[in-house]
């Protein structure tokens, strides 16, 4: 399958209201980065970095609030993630634009896929139980 930075409600809404909000941004800017000038792109790639730290820390903030168990996992794939963001955006800045978008075409959408149906589905369905046993 090939993964594009398009928002599918069907396979990407997980039922969080906040989460499907802060991934539509997220496919929203990846879309807008694709489409970008070379003049547009840093600040846009800055844009997306700083989206993703603060989804990222809201979405920390869920995990340990409901003491869910796959936080470790799933807070170490956010690590790893921002990371290689943060490590992609000194490789623009010494003017290699190239490297960085075609990251930002094939290698993000398919990340986010992959992300988004495995481990975000998870906390989402751990998230639904413990909602239901607090009724």
């Amino acid at each position: 399958m090939s993964h594009q930075a398009i928002w599918d409600a069907s396979r990407h809404t997980l039922g969080v209201t906040q989460l499907d909000h802060a991934h539509q941004e997220f496919i929203g800017q990846v879309a807008t980065l694709i489409k970008a000038s070379d003049a547009e792109f840093p600040a846009l790639f800055q844009a997306l970095i700083n989206h993703t730290r603060d989804h990222f820390m809201t979405e920390g903030q869920l995990m340990r609030e409901s003491q869910y168990p796959g936080l470790a996992m799933h807070e170490g794939e956010h690590h790893r993630v921002l990371g290689e963001l943060q490590q992609l955006n000194r490789t623009l800045k010494r003017g290699r634009m190239p490297l960085v978008r075609a990251f930002v075409k094939q290698g993000l959408p398919e990340w986010f896929d992959n992300h988004l149906s495995m481990m975000d589905a998870a906390l989402v369905a751990y998230l639904k139980i413990m909602a239901s046993k607090n009724v």
